[in-house]
């Protein structure tokens, strides 16, 4: 809306000449915007948004020639953008909301693992090396009763009675728990 000679024609009304600014340079201004925000189209146009407001509320006082008005705005739009980006630098990360009832879960039981595993740990030494050697190789390592039998060279009936009587003498030596 710019006349040929690079002044602004006569507008009556400031909602006009806005208009006309904005239709004149707001595409020019996005794209410049664009590349400060490597891309983020929606902070460019929220950069955007705070230029044409800067502008509106500087109406009376803008340079009324096409090419001075057009400096304007980009170094207002420049400025806004500078302002914008240190802005976040100075604010803490945002994060995404976690949601608390996973959290609580999974905290919950981890901790459980973590309390029966340190629990375990300091009954094991109570018990006899037979016993604490059978539990080890079925439930630690994770051996079957054959495997565990070939491991420690006894039969795999005594691996079966040994793991019994070590769990009653684990559970002895453990106490009484809160679960049971």
């Amino acid at each position: 809306m710019v006349g040929r000679d690079g002044t602004w024609p006569v507008v009556t009304s400031a909602a006009a000449r806005m208009q006309a600014l904005h239709a004149d340079h707001a595409e020019p201004l996005y794209r410049f915007l664009l590349r400060l925000t490597w891309g983020e189209r929606h902070v460019a146009e929220d950069l955007l948004q705070d230029t044409m407001l800067q502008a509106w509320r500087h109406l009376d006082r803008l340079p009324p020639e096409g090419e001075s008005l057009r400096r304007w705005l980009f170094t207002v739009a420049r400025r806004i953008a500078i302002d914008a980006a240190r802005a976040r630098k100075a604010r803490p990360t945002e994060v995404g909301m976690a949601d608390m009832a996973l959290l609580a879960e999974s905290t919950a039981d981890i901790t459980e693992g973590v309390v029966a595993v340190q629990t375990v740990r300091r009954a094991l030494p109570k018990l006899t090396a037979a016993h604490r050697a059978v539990l080890i190789e079925l439930y630690f390592i994770g051996r079957s009763t054959d495997e565990a039998a070939a491991q420690l060279g006894i039969p795999e009936g005594t691996v079966k009675s040994r793991a019994h009587y070590a769990l009653r003498a684990l559970r002895a030596a453990i106490g009484p728990t809160d679960g049971g």
